[in-house]
């Protein structure tokens, strides 16, 4: 089916001193380029969120939209950024991955779509069996939500503006509250992500 791709770059990187992972190096080329190798050809077309100059992103030939909501609402105000331009675009649905995942799953809009099958407004979040050392966004399945990763509905982004501006930035409660579901993948390495100089060291390991 036809789905929107939307790479979320818009965070404050402040574990990493600021500035954008996406650009960081990995390997030959950066970390950017290696989300959009991955997602490219899972999806109908592709865009970029990132807030600022979007100049610095002109080599990718990517549209780049920015945020909405102001004063860095978190990923959710970049998914609806996505929304609205694919909204703009035609399209009824986006896959999200956030631009410092290097690795993402190779299957990951097809495992989505096929999860939502049946639901009214498909609304999917990626899941990975718990590790004993993670507990952030763990659902009543006892997986590790990864709240970036997802598949959205065009046609609940006004519903999710609302929120937004009443001052959510959850995620999960915004999703769970739409009858949101998960996709489990097996493999949680894919969803290594680039928060420090430690995980860019490991990823790069990983990569080699």
């Amino acid at each position: 089916m036809s789905v929107l791709g939307v790479i979320l770059a818009g965070g404050q990187a402040t574990r990493m001193g600021g500035g954008d992972k996406g650009l960081l190096r990995l390997g030959e080329t950066t970390i950017l380029a290696h989300v959009i190798d991955r997602l490219q050809p899972q999806v109908t077309a592709l865009a970029l969120n990132a807030n600022g100059d979007p100049a610095r992103f002109a080599s990718y030939g990517l549209p780049v939209v920015a945020d909405t909501i102001p004063d860095f609402a978190g990923p959710l105000a970049g998914v609806l950024a996505g929304l609205d331009h694919a909204a703009a675009q035609g399209f009824d649905r986006i896959v999200t991955a956030a631009a410092d995942t290097p690795f993402l799953p190779a299957d990951l809009v097809a495992r989505l779509e096929e999860t939502s099958a049946g639901q009214t407004h498909p609304l999917v979040l990626a899941a990975t069996p718990r590790d004993d050392e993670e507990t952030k966004s763990m659902s009543k399945s006892g997986h590790v939500r990864h709240p970036t990763f997802g598949l959205w509905p065009v046609a609940l982004r006004d519903d999710l503006r609302a929120a937004l501006n009443d001052g959510l930035t959850k995620v999960v409660l915004w999703t769970d509250r739409h009858g949101g579901r998960e996709a489990l993948f097996p493999e949680g390495r894919a969803f290594f992500n680039v928060n420090t100089p430690e995980d860019l060291a490991q990823a790069e390991a990983m990569a080699r």
